[in-house]
């Protein structure tokens, strides 16, 4: 009976293939790093996804941008849980979009936290840009959950993503973001 209602549902579909595509994959060395830039993003895709694992041992924050626009032209909605409490905020005015604090980057030394950003439509120059984020991290028996959506008020097309670590320390070794070009249908 499956196999009946999955013929027919794809009669006429042409499946997608290669709808991702790695454009690059960062791993911070031994050290740390404060900064991660992917640039000279191809303008060939309709959508970007940014994935990554996060080490941390401060609760440190990461700051996105765009184009390094560092004006204040940016906002945030987010919510966040931790099985104990749920919040909400909002903020407009803002350098940056501020990401993946708390459930992002874990709070216990030597744990990781993990992300999917989108960044829709970035190519498209009559509107702003969105971005939005899943993020969560298990710190040895407590974590979070993370929703966060960005907006850049700008309609310029992203070629250029940069990632600060906006606390009082580095990207710690291990920490990977890679790039993917998401291709329309």
């Amino acid at each position: 009976m499956l196999n009946i209602i999955a013929g027919t549902l794809s009669v006429g579909v042409t499946p997608s293939t290669n709808s991702y595509q790695s454009i690059a994959t960062t791993t911070v060395g031994s050290g740390g790093s404060t900064t991660i830039t992917f640039s000279s993003i191809p303008s060939t895709y309709t959508h970007l996804q940014l994935r990554g694992i996060g080490r941390d041992n401060l609760n440190d924050i990461v700051l996105m941008t765009f184009n390094s626009d560092t004006g204040t032209n940016y906002a945030r909605h987010r919510l966040i849980g931790n099985g104990t409490a749920a919040s909400a905020t909002g903020t407009t005015s803002l350098a940056n979009i501020p990401l993946l604090a708390n459930a992002g980057l874990p709070t216990a030394a030597n744990t990781f936290g993990v992300f999917v950003i989108d960044i829709l439509d970035y190519t498209n120059t009559n509107k702003y840009t969105t971005a939005r984020v899943l993020s969560g991290q298990d710190s040895n028996g407590s974590g979070g959950v993370d929703f966060t959506s960005g907006l850049w008020l700008n309609t310029n097309a992203i070629s250029n993503i940069t990632l600060t670590n906006g606390g009082s320390a580095v990207f710690q070794q291990y920490t990977q973001f890679a790039l993917y070009g998401i291709k329309g249908v």
